[in-house]
């Protein structure tokens, strides 16, 4: 498959993934069923066990189907390597809790209210960038981070509407947008370490995304039993599990690998721009579909 297609495909993906994690995890956190609700800490937990299954498939692919060669790639890239390993311990753990509290924002936000603010994260990695990595931006792109940072605050300007005034009078809309603004910071953050990492290193996309995943599965149950421990010894630690709830684990999962694949593949226009169709397209769902939201006038 030429690069090109790749190119397009990488984007038709990244779109797909995007626009149905967040209106599955949301549809997902706001259905009413039989039983207790299942647990966000749980959900992260799955997914990166499920990252980790899929990556080392994908090595041992890489490696011709060898389980010689790929014990040998995982120990001494990983094993025999503990410094380097252990510098994916930072981004990992921010990692777990921005996806932890992805779930407790679109647990209090409506789908579009939480993409539009989420691209915050725009701004907050530029400003990581420009002082991890040393990049200068021109005027136009400071100019289109000022004018992100007005959308994103008219999108949260109160309306007169009784459904806005009683989230507002409840505060979960205000938890929402907390959870939002920290996740848009940590992503910021742990997304310029991870391609610091990359660059300063040759290592395999899928050997860097293991190092992330198993510090992650730690981190991910250290919190299952700190934040759900009754519950979980209680219920048992996959509560409240259906297919929607393996559907969101799978798609988590998926976004990982998927924006590996648009890292090496597309380039920062095009995943922008499957960004903003995802805005557009979850916008729709969301008051077609969800019928959670409703524009002001």
């Amino acid at each position: 498959m030429s690069s090109t297609r790749l190119k397009y495909v990488s984007l038709g993906v990244l779109v797909f993934q995007t626009t149905s994690l967040v209106l599955t995890m949301r549809y997902s956190r706001t259905l009413q069923g039989e039983g207790p609700r299942y647990l966000a800490s749980s959900a992260v937990v799955s997914a990166e066990l499920l990252k980790i299954l899929t990556c080392v498939l994908l090595v041992y692919k890489d490696h011709s189907f060898s389980i010689r060669a790929l014990n040998n790639v995982l120990t001494q890239e990983i094993i025999n390597k503990p410094m380097d390993t252990l510098k994916l311990a930072i981004p990992s753990g921010i990692y777990t809790l921005q996806n932890n509290l992805l779930y407790v924002a679109l647990s209090n936000l409506d789908a579009a209210t939480y993409q539009v603010t989420y691209q915050l994260k725009i701004l907050t990695t530029a400003l990581f960038s420009v002082s991890m990595l040393g990049r200068r931006l021109g005027v136009y792109q400071w100019l289109s981070l000022l004018i992100l940072m007005a959308g994103v605050a008219l999108v949260q300007w109160p309306s007169d509407s009784s459904q806005a005034h009683e989230q507002l009078t409840t505060g979960s809309q205000f938890v929402g947008l907390m959870a939002v603004l920290v996740a848009c910071c940590s992503s910021g953050f742990a997304g310029v370490y991870f391609e610091k990492i990359l660059k300063e290193t040759k290592q395999s996309v899928w050997v860097r995304n293991i190092q992330l995943g198993v510090f992650g599965l730690v981190f991910g149950l250290m919190g299952v039993f700190v934040y759900d421990g009754n519950r979980v010894r209680e219920y048992g630690m996959f509560q409240g599990y259906n297919h929607l709830t393996w559907t969101v684990v799978a798609l988590q999962a998926l976004g990982g690998l998927v924006i590996a694949a648009v890292i090496k593949y597309a380039d920062n226009i095009l995943k922008g721009f499957a960004t903003s169709l995802s805005i557009i397209l979850s916008t729709l769902i969301s008051y077609f579909w969800l019928q959670d939201f409703e524009p002001t006038r």
